[in-house]
């Protein structure tokens, strides 16, 4: 994956509660993960009244597990906004080990909802230019 935007990112060391019963992380953690960190990025950059505005609801995941992660790995997630296409934008998630190893790759299709009404709406062109990239 090529990041087209700037990436936001955070650490995270595997806990015994990430584990299934092959002593792997679970595949729901991984998607937990990616949540949260697209939860982290809109709330680290969207503007204060689109916070308070603006809840985003996921359309679709599709996650590429490219290796296992086990207990006391330390993994860095980084995630960056794609293309916005109507009312639907695109996010991208890498999540590797410490030392670089890619483990997993996800992109995820969000649309933004009113928190008032719970209907898809538009945003505002300032939040439009922080989490799209133009068109190819």
């Amino acid at each position: 994956m090529s990041v087209a935007s700037p990436a936001f990112e955070q650490p995270i060391r595997v806990a015994a509660d990430h584990l299934d019963e092959l002593h792997h992380v679970n595949n729901v953690v991984y998607l937990r993960w990616i949540q949260d960190i697209a939860t982290a990025h809109w709330t680290a950059i969207a503007p204060p009244d689109a916070l308070q505005s603006v809840a985003w609801v996921a359309r679709r995941h599709e996650i590429d597990y490219l290796s296992a992660t086990v207990l006391g790995d330390e993994l860095v997630i980084r995630t960056w906004v794609g293309q916005a296409q109507g009312l639907t934008f695109e996010r991208l998630t890498e999540i590797r080990r410490a030392d670089g190893q890619p483990v997993a790759r996800a992109r995820t299709l969000w649309v933004p909802i009113d928190r008032g009404t719970g209907k898809p709406r538009r945003v505002s062109d300032e939040v439009r230019a922080l989490f799209s990239t133009p068109s190819r």
